[in-house]
């Protein structure tokens, strides 16, 4: 069957473990959920996990294979978890997947989690798995979606706000799901009693002026490279991790390649940004960054530097997270400083 992440994880605490999930999507809070009610259901009924990590290098899915007919060492029942982070697992993995799917067995369970899904990722092993199993897709959420997402999350936790504050939290986060959950989960807590206020919502959140990615961001594609080198410092002094901040940094990426790839085959620029959820306030440094790096293929380059810093985040590729992080940012703030991508010092 098919499910919305957020029906799986309201459903998976009532119901039995099914043989077989697969959750992707590009919306990692969405993911994240859904996955962690399937692990905790798992939990519930005493069984064991295993953990396989298929993130590019030469996959076992022999191993896997053979873990499916394995006995559990310490329970009865098993939950494998195979983590498959461009959500392709190639042949011989579609053919272990549909062998599982086409004959569970009854004290073993698969979780498949992937950060990237598109339509071209569909596949006879994604029908195998709907057969037995569950399959939730996580899908961005549209910035006209968000404001109703937020109100729904607010009173999943008890809590009403008028159409002005939920606008309000929904400019404060722009677009991103998991602050959004943070600040929620902070007003649950702080809130007082009735409906909260335009002016109570921004007491309440973290203060914007703080040092945050949004402005760290900002300043980037404004061209601000002093103040990207101060944002950084004080978002690291702070305690936050360069993981945490890359799913924001991506995604502001792809935005300028969009914009890039309108702006050089002559498209109404205006529009595309009002496509791709960009407010009126914020337009403006993208329209500075696209004066410094008009080519797509230079925002093609800073992506793909992205995902090599979040290798490096997670402990999967080499380099210093941070430094590499303001490297990235410094070459977008500035022009000369794309230099620094080529992999040498300053």
């Amino acid at each position: 069957m098919e499910l919305r992440p957020e029906q799986l994880a309201a459903q998976a605490g009532k119901q039995p473990l099914q043989p077989a999930y697969l959750i992707a999507g590009p919306e990692p809070l969405h993911v994240l959920e859904a996955a962690d009610a399937v692990r905790a259901r798992a939990r519930a009924d005493g069984a064991e996990r295993e953990v396989f990590e298929f993130d590019g290098r030469e996959p076992d899915w022999n191993a896997l294979a053979a873990s499916f007919a394995a006995p559990g060492l310490f329970a009865p029942r098993r939950l494998l978890e195979v983590r498959l982070p461009g959500g392709k697992p190639g042949r011989t993995g579609a053919e272990v997947i549909g062998a599982f799917c086409a004959d569970p067995p009854p004290d073993t369970h698969l979780l498949i989690v992937a950060d990237e899904w598109s339509k071209a990722h569909h596949g006879k092993w994604v029908d195998a798995i709907a057969r037995c199993g569950v399959v939730a897709i996580a899908w961005a959420v549209k910035p006209h979606e968000l404001p109703a997402w937020i109100d729904r999350r607010l009173r999943e936790r008890g809590l009403r706000a008028t159409p002005e504050a939920v606008q309000g939290l929904a400019e404060r986060v722009e677009g991103n799901l998991l602050a959004a959950a943070q600040e929620i989960d902070k007003l649950a807590l702080l809130a007082p009693e009735g409906t909260l206020d335009l002016a109570t919502m921004q007491s309440l959140v973290a203060d914007a002026a703080r040092y945050d990615v949004f402005r760290l961001l900002e300043a980037s594609l404004s061209g601000q490279p002093a103040q990207v080198r101060r944002i950084l410092a004080g978002l690291r002094a702070e305690g936050e991790q360069v993981a945490g901040l890359m799913p924001m940094v991506v995604r502001e990426l792809l935005r300028g390649a969009a914009l890039a790839q309108a702006q050089a085959r002559g498209a109404n620029l205006a529009a595309e940004m009002k496509a791709q959820g960009l407010w009126e306030a914020r337009q403006a440094p993208f329209r500075r960054a696209l004066q410094r790096h008009s080519a797509p293929l230079r925002w093609t380059r800073f992506v793909a530097y992205a995902s090599r810093i979040d290798r490096a985040a997670k402990g999967r590729g080499p380099g210093d997270p941070w430094q590499l992080l303001e490297r990235l940012l410094l070459a977008v703030a500035e022009a000369p400083a794309t230099r620094l991508l080529a992999g040498g010092g300053r």
